[in-house]
């Protein structure tokens, strides 16, 4: 049995390519059961994202490869010639290694992003809701959450917001203290100054108003935020009242003014205010942020903040590999002890059997002992049973993380007949009754 993935990424292939393998939860149920049925399939989990598309699966044989890449060419409609260049296939630990760093954000197209690692935990519920998993991959994607969780824990590597976005909102809070309960006005309805709006609300901005010059648009954009539209002419007047103000037109000029922002600041009576210009030409005169209580940045400001954070979260992300490699090595030797314990268990058992036979038919043919007389005897025989045991119980342990662990084991159970129920076979489910999901 070997594990295997067998995937495409935004690095790998074109959103056309990618689009052709993606799934809905219904889709992936049914084709996770598709391929769980193919000979030598023991175990799969698929992760569909829109950057990934990735099949983690457990191999009895290696035929499977073939089969479930055939599977996949039917799926995308694509030649195997023309899907292959897109493909990438780790095995082993290699596999381990890439689902560990998957989890942890750091194959990410944003370094470090976090929704990756609640994508991960969806795909493996999926699976086993569906009965695809095992053991083997239960213990396998338990540990890539956990290990996606140390990284950001004891790393930190997403606290650094890496768009535009995300910098706009650690910027407000900076300059404000607390954007909670705050005001935001929006001018202009870009898609930046939405996905600004967004992220800011979702940090606990309260308040949303939208001015923009086609007033639809601008009502549009405020129902989505349970905010309200106001006409361009009461721009300034609704700056009187606004804690953070998000610029984004098409216009090919000014449309914020100094001397008009000068009379908004007295009136505001002391009260700062936050003013982000993310538009290409700006929105905003660059001398509005010369003002008493104005914080104003542009799109080349933000990208600063962005630029200097994703340098930093690339230095983090060296020392996240290192937390992945020690993560890979623990699940290579704990897999690996796993894997000899039924023939460890198998042994111990045989050899305890054996002495108490011999126990028996030795206190027989002794007839009556004082209770001190067996105890020695016990003891000796416990003695002898446990030093001849312990030596090829400890070198089976310690043999299991070479790569003939398993040959070793094997060996030991036809040498002393033994008959072991391998810990972690895995069993095919009830394709049938699991298909309707």
């Amino acid at each position: 049995m070997f594990t295997i993935v067998i995937g495409l990424n935004h690095r790998t292939a074109p959103v056309e390519v990618r689009e052709k393998l993606s799934f809905s939860n219904e889709q992936a149920r049914e084709f996770l059961l598709k391929l769980r049925s193919k000979p030598g399939v023991s175990a799969v989990v698929l992760l569909s994202t829109c950057n990934r598309t990735e099949f983690y699966m457990y191999f009895t044989k290696e035929i499977a490869r073939t089969a479930v890449i055939e599977a996949l060419c039917r799926r995308a409609g694509l030649e195997f010639s023309e899907l292959k260049r897109y493909l990438y296939v780790y095995t082993e630990n290699d596999c381990v290694r890439h689902l560990f760093r998957v989890a942890a954000g750091l194959d990410s197209m944003v370094l470090g992003e976090t929704q990756v690692l609640g994508q991960v935990k969806d795909a493996y519920q999926l699976a086993l809701q569906t009965g695809t998993t095992g053991s083997y991959f239960n213990a396998l994607f338990q540990q890539a959450i956990a290990v996606g969780k140390r990284v950001r824990t004891e790393t930190g590597i997403d606290q650094n917001p890496v768009s535009v976005s995300y910098a706009a909102v650690e910027l407000a809070k900076q300059n404000l203290g607390s954007i909670e309960g705050r005001k935001v006005l929006v001018v202009g309805a870009g898609k930046m100054s939405e996905l600004t709006v967004k992220h800011l609300v979702a940090n606990g901005v309260s308040g949303v108003i939208v001015s923009n010059r086609s007033f639809d648009r601008a009502e549009e954009l405020a129902s989505r935020f349970g905010g309200r539209a106001v006409h361009f002419g009461e721009l300034y007047r609704c700056m009187e009242e606004a804690d953070i103000v998000i610029s984004c037109t098409g216009a090919t000029h000014y449309v914020i003014h100094a001397r008009e922002m000068a009379e908004v600041m007295a009136r505001r009576g002391g009260a700062k205010i936050f003013m982000i210009d993310i538009a290409v030409p700006r929105d905003i005169e660059p001398e509005v942020g010369t003002l008493p209580g104005v914080a104003l940045f542009d799109i080349d400001a933000l990208k600063e903040v962005v630029d200097g954070n994703l340098a930093e979260r690339r230095r983090i992300a060296a020392e996240a590999e290192k937390i992945i490699e020690e993560e890979v090595e623990s699940f290579r030797r704990r897999q690996a002890e796993q894997a000899v314990i039924p023939t460890v268990v198998a042994l111990k058992k045989l050899g305890d059997e054996i002495k108490q036979n011999e126990l028996r038919r030795a206190f027989n043919r002794l007839g009556d002992l004082t209770e001190y007389e067996r105890k020695v005897i016990t003891s000796l025989a416990n003695s002898i049973a446990n030093q001849l045991l312990h030596e090829p119980v400890r070198r089976l342990k310690d043999l299991a993380l070479t790569s003939q662990g398993l040959v070793y084991a094997e060996a030991i159970q036809e040498l002393f007949k033994l008959d072991v129920k391998e810990k972690h076979a895995e069993e095919k489910p009830p394709v049938a009754a699991k298909g309707k999901g």
